[in-house]
């Protein structure tokens, strides 16, 4: 009873059956095509795991402030036609959950930064209105009206749109001389998953235009990683002065 509960367990949301009887039935636990699999699996589900938190730290930091001063909303935008063709182009592909289902979460949180954004920045309504247009064109793109060719083509444009946020983003911090209220713990957690993400796209997908979607993604956070170390120590005084 208790190896059927575990196939029924672990197949085939995690291993497929050929995986399962390599590693509990043949006990080889040494097979590496079975290995890649196991660990693409593990670092997907630990990638949708960390993503429900991933951009709370930079959510709480606004809050706190009471200010998103540093923040590009254009970046926002940008990130998050990205976050959205990834979800409507798996969703449509049939891809596994673990291998995209953090963009569902960190599409959330970073709408709600979006809203943050404006809210401080003294424009409530313009960010509500900004959180209705958004979830209708969700809605658009996730539903039978959205032909899948759209969809590709979407996720083929989330490579320039990666660049240019972040762009975007990178000249902010450069012409403020800081990064704002701009979150290290965020950045640094969006940097690593999507390094991580290169590998897992590639084994459970094997769609090469959602593997080099993550290289770019993962250059282009190095890039803002790199903007947080060097402007760690920025003088107080430049701060307010920016």
């Amino acid at each position: 009873m208790a190896a059927l509960a575990l196939r029924s367990a672990l197949v085939p949301q995690v291993l497929p059956e050929r995986c399962y009887d390599e590693f509990f039935v043949n006990f080889n636990l040494l097979h590496i095509p079975c290995l890649k699999i196991l660990i693409s699996k593990a670092l997907g589900f630990a990638i949708v795991a960390g993503s429900l938190m991933v951009k709370l730290p930079q959510i709480f930091k606004i809050l706190g402030a009471r200010s998103a001063e540093g923040l590009s909303f254009h970046s926002i935008l940008l990130e998050l036609t990205a976050i959205t063709g990834t979800i409507a182009y798996s969703i449509a592909n049939s891809f596994p959950f673990s291998s995209w289902g953090e963009a569902l979460f960190v599409m959330m949180q970073t709408v709600a930064i979006g809203f943050l954004v404006q809210h401080f920045g003294g424009h409530t309504a313009r960010g509500l209105s900004f959180l209705l247009v958004y979830f209708g064109i969700l809605s658009l793109l996730l539903s039978s009206l959205t032909p899948v060719g759209a969809l590709t083509a979407l996720q083929a444009f989330n490579m320039p749109a990666v660049v240019i946020s972040k762009l975007l983003q990178a000249a902010t911090n450069y012409r403020n001389g800081h990064t704002g209220q701009l979150s290290a713990i965020t950045a640094s957690l969006l940097f690593a998953g999507s390094l991580a993400r290169i590998f897992t796209s590639v084994q459970e997908t094997g769609d090469p235009l959602l593997a080099l979607t993550y290289v770019v993604s993962s250059v282009c956070n190095g890039v803002i990683m790199g903007q947080l170390l060097y402007y760690w120590d920025a003088p107080a005084d430049k701060r307010k002065k920016a």
